[in-house]
């Protein structure tokens, strides 16, 4: 670890490398998955998606932990696609870890629902039945946490999941991660967990790499918290740590 700091209650790891804070992250996420597993004989966990997850999920892959005593949620999903589309959020989680691990069970936010108004409710539903013991997040180039994009971002949500419009910079990041082939395929619409749902964890893993994050990471910490980068509502949270590289944390050391 190259730094280690408080900012408010939010704890801030940096690393050299993006492989040893993904393992840094993966750690913290095991040890809250088993201890809630020693307390409780079971874990809830709620999954991000989008490239910087990738060596974070990689390791978590890896770790000492009883899948078969968790339930996993993930934070969103695009309106309208289906979970064979090679963006869908579903299919990421599939392919990149659920597969592998085999939780006992998984609730998917599915955005291609004939009644996406059901769907939200049914999703909100199933969250109020499983606490979850920890996110695992990130932030977006424009500060967003899950698809709560400046312009909708609500602090004090009273909905746990809702429909968002994305708006420009989030649709830009999506195409420029290669996840569609023109701006146009990008969904205009998605199905996110509010910043009440994610702020209602026990615990969350922010995991933030890569230098285009640089600008959204300084901001989320040294901005006045609001809902121009939501990020900035992490440091009011008892229990989070943001995990960064060297690329993330770049403007902090200037």
């Amino acid at each position: 670890m190259k730094k280690n700091f408080k900012v408010d209650n939010l704890q801030v790891s940096i690393f050299e490398e993006t492989k040893e804070m993904g393992d840094a992250a993966a750690n913290f996420v095991a040890e809250k998955l088993n201890a809630a597993i020693q307390s409780n004989g079971k874990a809830n966990l709620i999954l991000a998606t989008g490239a910087s997850q990738f060596p974070f999920l990689e390791a978590l892959k890896n770790k000492e932990i009883d899948w078969k005593k968790i339930t996993v949620f993930h934070l969103d999903e695009y309106k309208g696609i289906s979970d064979s589309h090679p963006a869908s959020f579903r299919k990421y989680l599939k392919e990149r870890i659920l597969d592998d691990v085999a939780p006992k069970q998984i609730f998917y936010l599915n955005g291609d629902a004939e009644d996406v108004d059901q769907e939200v409710n049914r999703y909100a539903e199933e969250l109020k039945k499983y606490p979850i013991d920890i996110a695992c997040i990130g932030i977006g180039e424009n500060g967003h946490i899950a698809f709560n994009d400046p312009p909708v971002a609500d602090f004090n949500d009273p909905k746990l999941v809702k429909v968002v419009e994305l708006d420009t910079a989030c649709r830009n990041q999506q195409l420029g991660e290669g996840w569609f082939p023109t701006f146009d395929d990008v969904p205009k619409e998605a199905l996110t967990l509010t910043i009440t749902a994610i702020m209602n964890c026990k615990a969350i893993s922010c995991v933030v790499p890569d230098a285009r994050k640089a600008e959204a990471v300084y901001n989320s910490l040294y901005s006045e918290i609001s809902t121009e980068c939501p990020g900035t509502i992490l440091r009011n949270h008892p229990e989070t740590v943001l995990f960064l590289d060297e690329g993330s944390a770049s403007k902090i050391d200037k």
